[in-house]
């Protein structure tokens, strides 16, 4: 795998991760629909800055496991396609449903963001996924690894902004078609499993076969 292949492996399962409705999404539209664009927006903006960090721990993991001999180091690769595929079957075997997203208590747009920002923070899944999949798209054979980390929390901030940004600026239509859809958001869900699986299974297939190290 090359570093484009990588690169374009990671943007599939971003987006995947982040479509799927959660706990960051309704956050957004909570804040949106109670206190305007604005909230919404400061909303996003906190989760961003989340990532970013997020963007920063899981770098500084890789660097940690990169230090460790090659047989280790691609058998924490393996490890974490096995966490990443299990992400994926839990996904595809759920049905995601969006019953009702409650309105957040009227707030700042400073409280928003900054509750925005500790709501990510707080999140063990996420560090537990940048443990597991970032040592999948970082090595030290594509260059550096603070640049590769820069270029992968570019396009972490840059996707949440895409997705969460433009449903703080449409929320009443954001809310209405995950409520009104269930079956869509079932099936979201579902796609986005899959992604994972696929994902997984390629970056078991470079662990084993592909060259790990420099």
């Amino acid at each position: 795998m090359d570093y484009a292949q990588a690169l374009w492996l990671y943007f599939i399962l971003l987006f995947g991760i982040i479509i799927v409705p959660g706990m960051d999404m309704f956050f957004v539209l909570a804040n949106a629909l109670t206190g305007g664009r604005r909230a919404g927006l400061m909303a996003t903006a906190g989760i961003m800055l989340g990532g970013a960090v997020h963007t920063l721990f899981g770098a500084l993991a890789v660097g940690v496991l990169t230090q460790l001999p090659a047989e280790v180091f691609r058998a924490m690769i393996l490890i974490g396609a096995a966490y990443m595929a299990w992400i994926g079957y839990t996904l595809v075997r759920s049905s995601i449903t969006v019953d009702h997203i409650g309105n957040a208590p009227s707030r700042s747009s400073w409280v928003a963001f900054r509750q925005g920002l500790i709501t990510c923070l707080l999140n063990p899944k996420a560090y537990m996924f940048v443990v597991a999949v970032f040592p999948q798209f970082i090595r030290p054979q594509f260059g550096p690894l603070w640049r590769q980390a820069l270029v992968m929390g570019v396009m972490t901030v840059l996707m949440q902004m895409l997705i969460y940004g433009g449903l703080a600026l449409t929320a009443a239509k954001g809310r209405d078609a995950l409520i009104g859809n269930p079956q869509v958001t079932q099936w979201i869900g579902r796609g986005a499993g899959v992604l994972f699986i696929l994902a997984a299974a390629f970056a078991a297939w470079h662990g084993v076969f592909g060259h790990v190290g420099t």
